[in-house]
């Protein structure tokens, strides 16, 4: 009973460290392909936005599919709010370029979340997985000792099997966690270039913001 035990926890590392490496792959195929999209409509709306004549015709663009769209919808809705003296919540209180700088940051904040989903479980996954295939490397040893224990003999058909496995999870958590660390540093450097990409347009957009008449809250001049 104890070596049957023995081996169905080995089995049972080996099924995790498969599921590891499972969704490690799982998730790269998809955050590549969720950053090349917005990498993609980034490219598009930049590319609409500064062919726009001014800042109202920039405002009548679509903003919703792409991150420096959204950025620039939320600038277009505080200027609007603060315009349209609807300034009287803590919100849209006190200075209305503090309140536009405000209203951009968190708008970068929230593409900054979208952008670092599931990188924690590739982090996860590339720290955990050498220490659970190490862990069935240990009970591999000790089912082996055991074998040797009841057989009375060290021959190799003995212990063959045990250690063949106890090797196995050693090699299969070190396959999941090369790529799960690989592919977090990758999308971190990623992640960090979108989001100055990110920053570089707020400030752009705060910028033509203060020259197209931010001082004057008279009049709304941004279309929106």
């Amino acid at each position: 009973m104890i070596n049957i035990s023995s081996a169905n926890i080995v089995q049972l590392t080996l099924w995790i460290l498969i599921g590891f490496s499972i969704i490690t792959w799982t998730i790269i195929f998809l955050k590549s392909w969720m950053i090349w999209t917005i990498n993609r409509s980034n490219r598009a709306y930049a590319q609409q936005f500064w062919n726009a004549g001014n800042l109202m015709a920039a405002a009548k663009l679509d903003y919703h599919n792409s991150a420096l769209g959204r950025i620039a919808g939320a600038g277009f809705h505080a200027l609007s709010d603060v315009h349209n003296n609807v300034s009287s919540t803590l919100e849209l209180s006190g200075d209305i370029q503090l309140v536009l700088e405000r209203s951009l940051r968190q708008q970068i904040s929230k593409e900054r979340k979208t952008l670092e989903q599931w990188l924690s479980i590739l982090a996860s996954i590339g720290s955990t997985s050498p220490f659970v295939g190490l862990f069935g490397t240990v009970w591999g040893i000790m089912h082996a000792l055991q074998s040797i224990s009841q057989a009375k003999s060290a021959s190799l058909d003995v212990v063959a099997g045990p250690i063949g496995e106890a090797l196995i999870t050693t090699a299969i958590g070190i396959a999941a966690a090369i790529p799960a660390v690989l592919a977090y540093n990758f999308f971190i450097r990623t992640i960090k270039l979108s989001e100055a990409e990110l920053e570089y347009f707020a400030t752009d957009f705060l910028n033509l913001a203060v020259k197209a008449g931010l001082k004057t809250t008279q009049e709304n001049n941004y279309g929106v």
